[in-house]
């Protein structure tokens, strides 16, 4: 038996399910475009930066077992910083992420599983929310799960309540890059080859004849043998060259397509080459990483608590420190927060990655920094002014 019959089998009891009508009327049935889009050299050069940037974020939660489940092993086949990028690519690639939520016999949370699905549908039950998930996997064909076992984050949010809309908007641009590229390498071979007319002067040649003389010049001159590059010819024959120009995309225009799948992602090229300086790192943390871990750190927030734990104040939350985007100049200047015990020496070592040291807990303060002692100057006169009266 499987992993995900282990896992999922108890879900074949759901039968006679309906299909769930959503507010807008929309019957929630999502087929993807699949992963073809994922196969673009410049698609995964889009999201890969988006992903790597995820998994640095850092989980905490009130339960010290789900954070350590979390940062260590949300499900066997992963450690924390492979979830939290697979969850990305996952939302990236298909604009609507499902986490199973794994549950023990008292129903708390025992691990976290993205969904590779490849088409949902939402189904009602006895009155109850299901989705109906879709593999191409030959283990399970099929599996239908409570939605209350289900964090879901999605992008592109809009007309569905379930899920969000797919990537269609952004495969006509992919279409017209990937036929450039055929393009141009047809253009190379195209004008890589000899290319003309064999004239032969001699009259009444039948057409074999006329085969074999183009297939001895083909063989003699058109070949690798022929590295000087002369062809001889005698005075009954003529080669009339046939100059080949294709038409192929400017280089301008080739930027263009790829800043449209740039800006349809939310990088840029610099975020890609890893060329970007601090502003532009801490903008993009801001507009593309942080809306993710919040959104992901309120689903599985209401998911994985009951109505009690929270409101006893139980959380998940996954941040990541901003710092980690300052340049060494930046870093180096916070050792003036150290000095006026705004920061303590080892959370200013976290910002070099460096390890605690023993008393760096404790903040500390230059002597020309105490705190200043008696009234200000403006009670002395209040209360000069007082006798005075």
């Amino acid at each position: 038996m499987g992993l995900f019959q282990k896992l999922f089998g108890k879900t074949k009891l759901y039968q006679n399910y309906q299909r769930f009508k959503e507010l807008g009327g929309f019957m929630a049935i999502f087929r993807p475009f699949g992963t073809q889009i994922y196969k673009s050299d410049l698609v995964r050069a889009c999201i890969r930066p988006l992903a790597e940037q995820t998994s640095k974020a850092n989980p905490h939660s009130s339960d010290k077992r789900i954070e350590k489940l979390l940062t260590y092993s949300p499900n066997p086949f992963m450690n924390g910083k492979d979830f939290l990028a697979k969850c990305r690519n996952l939302l990236e690639v298909k604009n609507t992420l499902f986490i199973y939520i794994a549950r023990d016999d008292r129903g708390r949370a025992t691990g976290f599983y993205p969904v590779p699905f490849s088409t949902y549908e939402a189904v009602e039950y006895q009155n109850g929310l299901f989705i109906r998930f879709t593999f191409q996997s030959d283990e399970l064909r099929e599996l239908i799960v409570p939605w209350a076992d289900l964090a879901v984050a999605r992008k592109d949010y809009l007309f569905h309540d379930i899920g969000g809309e797919d990537n269609s908007a952004i495969l006509p641009t992919l279409d017209l890059i990937s036929t450039t590229s055929q393009g141009v390498a047809n253009a190379v071979k195209a004008t890589a080859n000899l290319r003309g007319i064999l004239k032969n002067t001699k009259t009444m040649l039948d057409s074999e004849d006329v085969k074999a003389s183009r297939d001895r010049f083909v063989q003699d001159y058109m070949s690798l043998e022929n590295s000087g590059g002369i062809a001889a010819l005698d005075p009954t024959m003529e080669f009339i060259p046939i100059t080949m120009n294709p038409a192929i995309t400017t280089f301008e225009q080739m930027r263009e397509f790829r800043e449209n799948v740039y800006r349809y992602f939310g990088v840029s090229e610099e975020i890609i080459q890893s060329k970007a300086d601090e502003q532009v790192m801490e903008a993009f943390y801001q507009h593309r990483i942080e809306p993710f871990l919040v959104a992901l750190s309120l689903e599985l927030t209401r998911k994985v608590f009951t109505e009690r734990e929270l409101g006893f104040g139980a959380f998940i939350e996954f941040n990541s420190d901003r710092l980690q985007f300052a340049s060494s100049k930046t870093k180096l200047a916070l050792v003036s927060m150290v000095d006026r015990g705004a920061m303590t020496p080892n959370e200013w070592r976290a910002v070099f990655n460096l390890p605690p040291v023993e008393g760096g807990d404790m903040p500390i303060r230059r002597l020309d920094t105490a705190e200043v002692e008696g009234k200000p100057s403006g009670d002395d006169s209040q209360e000069e002014t007082d006798d005075q009266k």
